[in-house]
């Protein structure tokens, strides 16, 4: 963390050299979510091992995010000081209270998913699958080490910094999107949004975390279950695993 900027600075950041490891487990958990594929379960797990491999080799993680004080927190409702509000169901009852918003977006390139699309435009829809799994994995892996990175200055600064939400999940309209992208450095990280709410490039996950010094942490799940940072004062639970390149 050494040389990282404060949490609270309002300026905006990109990071490009993400030190991402992808946890296989949420490549499994990715390829879970689809019809089960006529593999043998060792062969799969064989597959999905090699799947994440690739995906290692070609995606370019970067995060782009900045900091905006919260002017008026309701029930619903956070009113930032750039002057949007944005309308997030139970936001108040889930985060409580908070002083601030740190807005962000993260994205691992184009590279695997234009590799997902060659493969099934050659009939390879086996092999198309499960690099896609492990292509989804990457991401969601990233915006987790982002939230944990985020979490880690938070410390450094003496505040606590929430779970991370996205539009499209838990009542947050995916109509908000274009909203957040614009609060955030997301065209120096690389991604757009799309029609519809959805970004470019697909694989790529837009966030928002709460940061408060009495703000609630973990509603949904244990923040520090990949955490890579070893002695953390703030650790609720012993990581399982890391998101995060090098020394656990």
């Amino acid at each position: 963390m050494s040389g990282a900027p404060p949490l609270l600075d309002p300026a905006p950041v990109v990071l490009r050299r993400v030190p991402l490891r992808i946890d296989p487990a949420e490549v499994r958990a990715f390829q879970a979510y689809k019809p089960p594929l006529p593999l043998a379960p060792s062969e799969l797990t064989t597959r999905l091992e090699a799947a994440g491999r690739e995906a290692a080799a070609l995606i370019e993680p970067r995060l782009g995010y900045r900091t905006v004080a919260v002017t008026e927190a309701g029930p619903d409702t956070l009113t930032l000081a750039d002057g949007p509000r944005l309308h997030i169901p139970d936001i108040g009852r889930h985060w409580g209270a908070v002083d601030a918003v740190t807005v962000g977006v993260a994205t691992i390139g184009e590279a695997a998913e234009d590799r997902v699309r060659a493969r099934r435009e050659a009939g390879d829809f086996l092999g198309a699958t499960l690099l896609d799994s492990a292509a989804s994995a990457a991401v969601e892996c990233l915006a987790e080490w982002a939230n944990d990175y985020l979490c880690q200055l938070g410390v450094a600064a003496g505040l606590a910094v929430t779970n991370r939400i996205s539009p499209g999940l838990a009542g947050f309209g995916l109509t908000e999107q274009s909203l957040l992208l614009g609060l955030c450095p997301a065209g120096e990280a690389g991604v757009w949004p799309e029609p519809g709410g959805t970004l470019r490039p697909a694989k790529s996950i837009s966030f928002l975390v709460g940061i408060g010094r009495t703000a609630r942490l973990d509603h949904y799940f244990v923040q520090c279950r990949r955490c890579w940072a070893r002695d953390c004062p703030a650790r609720r639970l012993a990581a399982i695993t890391t998101v995060h390149r090098g020394d656990h």
